[in-house]
C-alpha cells in the first residue's frame, strides 16, 4: 500500500473527522437529533482518521489522485 495522502490532506482529515465525531454530542443541530444522524457523522469522522493514519485513501486510489509528494 503507497502512501498518496499528503501532509496538508491529513491535518485536514484530522481536524475534520475530530469536528464530526464531537458534534452530535456537543451541538443541537437538527440532523444530529436522530440516532441515523449520529451514526454517520460518526462512522465518517473515524474513517477519517483511519486514513489520515494509514496516510492512505482507498477512494483516492480508485480516482488516481495523489496529494503527497512522490519520492
Amino acid at each position: 500500500m503507497t502512501s498518496n495522502v499528503g501532509k496538508i490532506d491529513r491535518m485536514v482529515r484530522i481536524i475534520v473527522g475530530l469536528l464530526l465525531i464531537a458534534a452530535p454530542f456537543v451541538t443541537q443541530i437538527g440532523m444530529f437529533q436522530s440516532t441515523m444522524g449520529t451514526a454517520i457523522a460518526v462512522i465518517v469522522g473515524v474513517v477519517l482518521i483511519a486514513t489520515s493514519a494509514m496516510r492512505f485513501c482507498p477512494a483516492y486510489r480508485i480516482l488516481g489522485i495523489q496529494t503527497c509528494k512522490i519520492k
